[in-house]
């Protein structure tokens, strides 16, 4: 079955990193926005019998999340015999329990969207916690790829003699894994979130980072203020100022401020979404997820 990778607005270089690795052609959607805010969608290639693979940044989800709705039901009315979404940011992740009266837990109901949509899902490193696979809430057939071996070797070219630090518990998987692959010392901090923007972390006890360079890495920066937080202790500490790397850079403005006011001297990101701070590409990882789909 031949494949085509279609493009979502800002996902084209994605497109195109994929259709060179994947040896299969890529086009942009043409996605146009009427003046009462509705949105249009036009394939600009045939897709009839074909195996189309959509590719999309789902960064700001509720702009991008109808027009990729669109696109897949207009390629399986238009003959696409399969359809798959590469998305490496998977949004709606974090709110994966009900932690007032009356809350929505939007990840389910996300995951039952697309599970609709789509025939499988591509994405990196979705934000597990309480959740103990994707296939616990996706009915579709999910890959995941892991961002830690681009990492790891991302590390072990630029940073000499690093120490992992992950500001809370729900860092370590990521840390664990990236320091078990360069066979380096971590240490995970505690933090206690008393909302959106109010989060204290604290260091284990007996953690030294005696000629080492300490780099915080996270899957998720958002806000930035839990990372900010960790750099202010690290920095109390006496352990000079970090590095900080995130699998999915979500920050804004504000957020890189934030972050270089706390004293960190580089934040790193992974290029599962456009940021100023991509510095780590995970093309040939998430080609290589595609072809467990492909089976041709």
């Amino acid at each position: 079955m031949n494949t085509t990778i279609l493009a979502l607005p800002g996902a084209e270089n994605l497109a195109q990193t994929l259709a060179s690795l994947l040896h299969c052609p890529a086009s942009m959607l043409e996605v146009h926005r009427f003046p009462d805010g509705e949105g249009l969608v036009r394939l600009r290639t045939g897709v009839e019998g074909q195996r189309v693979l959509l590719a999309a940044h789902l960064d700001h989800p509720d702009d991008k999340t109808l027009p990729l709705l669109f696109a897949a039901d207009a390629a399986r009315d238009l003959g696409a015999a399969e359809i798959g979404l590469v998305a490496p940011y998977l949004p709606y992740m974090r709110q994966d329990d009900r932690f007032h009266p009356g809350e929505a837990i939007t990840s389910r109901t996300y995951a039952r969207v697309l599970s609709a949509a789509v025939d499988f899902i591509v994405t990196v490193d979705p934000h597990l916690h309480r959740i103990a696979s994707l296939d616990a809430i996706y009915a579709t057939r999910t890959g995941v790829v892991a961002a830690a071996p681009a990492i790891a070797e991302w590390l072990a070219r630029e940073v000499p003699q690093p120490l992992l630090v992950g500001p809370d518990s729900e860092s370590e998987q990521w840390v664990a894994d990236v320091a078990g692959r360069m066979g380096v010392p971590y240490v995970v901090m505690t933090k206690e979130r008393r909302g959106d923007r109010d989060v204290q972390v604290r260091m284990p006890h007996g953690a030294s980072c005696e000629g080492r360079v300490p780099v915080l890495l996270d899957d998720i920066a958002s806000s930035g203020h839990t990372l900010a937080m960790a750099a202010h202790v690290l920095r109390g500490a006496g352990w000079g100022r970090p590095l900080c790397i995130a699998v999915h850079a979500l920050l804004d403005r504000n957020g890189l401020d934030l972050l270089h006011h706390a004293g960190i001297a580089r934040v790193v990101s992974c290029d599962t979404i456009p940021h100023p701070t991509n510095a780590i590409a995970l093309g040939p990882w998430l080609a290589e997820g595609v072809r467990g789909f492909l089976g041709d």
